[in-house]
């Protein structure tokens, strides 16, 4: 579906907002999320009036800004748990699990921890899934609003401070420290970990060393969002897997690959030069005498 470039809104309360359907309408309306959301409502932002957005254009992407929204038929979890276990294990989830490190300080909530059960309902394994959005730069609450005032698939918006996905600060500020204190621990408890992220924010991330399926300890999901003609809605599918060991991933994402230090140094010789040369004119105390 061709994308309108002056709007920034892909999916709202679940619907293309091109969807004007009476189904889209009864979403909107009263502001439901269908992606499992812990609540009927949407409680994204604000419980009681929430930032009904799923996911952004940004060029011909539909890139997800919610992690409700990768939970549509729960495919996140049943590709999960067959990375894990072989196809026919009993197993369930249990959402938002707090995890603490041997201090008894929290390192944070697990989204999913899939777990293994005997027929006594005993764990018998288990292992954790960290679900991704984007997080978004500018003011996507200002053309939202707009929208919801008139929804109609023509909407554009030409306001001050566009907003767009910021990838850089989904991976520094939230991905990798979760992998890397959350994962550390999953880690040395020898448990396998599963990652749900998008195609597009994936590829933002440095190319990633890849191993087999059974080395793995890391599984890197790759969703993206498929447009129905039939329904006039996206849905989301996984376009790919990536395999990886634990410590030669995190290695790679979180040290840059360093530019030439002279280049650098130039930089610096030019900040110290024109320093140098714009000098103020002072006085000393005794000339002033």
């Amino acid at each position: 579906m061709a994308t309108n470039r002056n709007n920034p809104i892909a999916e709202v309360f679940g619907f293309p907002i091109e969807n004007v359907s009476t189904k889209a309408k009864y979403y909107r309306d009263n502001r439901l999320c269908p992606f499992h959301n812990r609540y009927p409502n949407c409680t994204k932002d604000k419980a009681d009036d929430p930032l009904g957005v799923c996911s952004v254009n940004h060029g011909d992407d539909k890139v997800i800004t919610c992690p409700s929204r990768f939970r549509e038929d729960w495919m996140i979890l049943k590709n999960a748990a067959e990375f894990v276990w072989p196809k026919g294990i009993k197993w369930t989830t249990l959402p938002e699990i707090k995890l603490n490190d041997a201090n008894g300080l929290s390192a944070g909530n697990i989204d999913y921890v899939i777990v293994q059960y005997d027929s006594k309902g005993r764990i018998i394994d288990f292992a954790s899934l960290e679900v991704q959005g984007v997080y978004i730069s500018g003011n996507l609450r200002n053309p939202f609003q707009k929208y919801m005032e008139f929804p109609n698939a023509d909407f554009h918006w030409d306001g001050r401070n566009y907003p767009h996905p910021d990838y850089l600060s989904s991976s520094r500020k939230r991905l990798i420290p979760q992998m890397l204190y959350k994962g550390g621990i999953f880690k040395a408890w020898n448990k396998k970990q599963c990652v749900a992220i998008q195609k597009s924010f994936f590829d933002t991330l440095p190319e990633l060393p890849q191993t087999t399926k059974n080395k793995a300890d890391i599984a890197w999901f790759l969703y993206d969002l498929s447009y129905s003609e039939t329904d006039k809605q996206y849905h989301i599918v996984l376009v790919d897997t990536v395999y990886t060991e634990f410590q030669p991933a995190l290695q790679k994402v979180i040290f840059t690959n360093p530019g030439n230090v002279d280049d650098f140094v130039s930089v610096l010789q030019g900040k110290l030069d024109g320093k140098m040369t714009n000098i103020p004119d002072t006085h000393s105390v005794f000339e002033l005498l």
